[in-house]
């Protein structure tokens, strides 16, 4: 796949994958950017996910809280708050109903 298309799409939906992450529990930074990297969309590096978090805590889609780190320095945890998830599920059918039309748009186009 084109990187640089690859780049622009995932700025169109890297909010909602992150808020998708979210639905199955809190998590902090680091473990974030490495599932993005298992679901295949990475790697996503900080200074792209970092301004992703920060703004979905500023529109009150996650909460967080600071947690002392096991063996190192304290880790910022997000997690999904109740408008986070009324919107994942709205974006998400959208998601769905936009990709499907793409998907009809393409499908003709290369027959």
């Amino acid at each position: 796949m084109d990187p640089d298309r690859r780049s622009q799409w995932l700025r169109g939906v890297l909010d909602l994958c992150v808020l998708g992450l979210l639905a199955d529990g809190e998590s902090y930074g680091y473990e974030l950017a490495q599932a993005l990297t298992r679901a295949g969309l990475g790697p996503i590096q900080g200074g792209t996910l970092y301004p992703v978090l920060l703004r979905l805590e500023r529109t009150g889609l996650v909460a967080t809280d600071w947690r002392a780190g096991e063996a190192g320095p304290a880790r910022k945890y997000y997690r999904l708050t109740p408008a986070g998830e009324q919107t994942l599920r709205a974006a998400a059918s959208d998601w769905r109903g936009f990709a499907g039309q793409v998907g009809t748009v393409l499908e003709t186009a290369v027959k």
